[in-house]
């Protein structure tokens, strides 16, 4: 993974600095962004780039795209796979995590709010076990979709930034193209 050259987005990572043990960084060579031998840019919120202090045509770039996918990391963000506890398949389990998402760090947006810029289906992370880490474009889609209606309504929730199909098939019950979804939230913290 490469390192973009001018700063996309103002970083300031206090959930790195602040919560050691909660997450598992993402070291050089630990584990890479899966693949995506085509990226192409299906949805764009341009609303919510500007909010975070980003033109939309920027995101719209070749470079920037592989930031979306998870293949170049923007300068100053710090990523990380998030740890939680909680119930699974019917029992307790103190040491799950995000096994197909990445937090790249926490973004200062317009306002100065703290939101958290995190990309779903972007590879397996060390909280995958036997999953992929990927993610088909259907379904990131209709989060996409789905996130955009309950903000209108004024229902707090994860926002989507940019919904990158990545070239490469997924396998499900069949095979589907697979996508990355770059969400944005307040925070990323679950409690289960």
């Amino acid at each position: 993974m490469s390192v973009a050259a001018r700063p996309l987005f103002a970083f300031d990572n206090s959930y790195v600095r602040e919560l050691g043990g909660l997450y598992e960084p993402r070291d050089a060579g630990a584990w890479q962004a899966a693949s995506a031998p085509a990226p192409r840019l299906l949805a764009l919120n341009e609303e919510l780039a500007e909010e975070l202090g980003v033109e939309a045509d920027a995101l719209r770039a070749p470079d920037r795209v592989a930031v979306l996918v998870g293949h170049t990391t923007p300068h100053g963000a710090s990523p990380v796979a998030q740890a939680y506890a909680g119930h699974q398949f019917g029992g307790y389990s103190p040491r799950l995590g995000d096994g197909r998402a990445l937090l790249l760090g926490e973004v200062l947006d317009v306002h100065g709010r703290r939101r958290d810029l995190h990309l779903k289906g972007s590879g397996r992370t060390p909280f995958a076990r036997g999953g992929d880490g990927k993610a088909a474009v259907g379904p990131m889609l209709r989060e996409y979709v789905i996130g955009e209606a309950m903000h209108a309504l004024g229902i707090p929730t994860t926002r989507a930034l940019a919904v990158v199909a990545t070239g490469d098939q997924v396998a499900r019950d069949t095979l589907l193209p697979g996508a990355v979804l770059t969400r944005v939230a307040a925070s990323h913290l679950r409690v289960g």
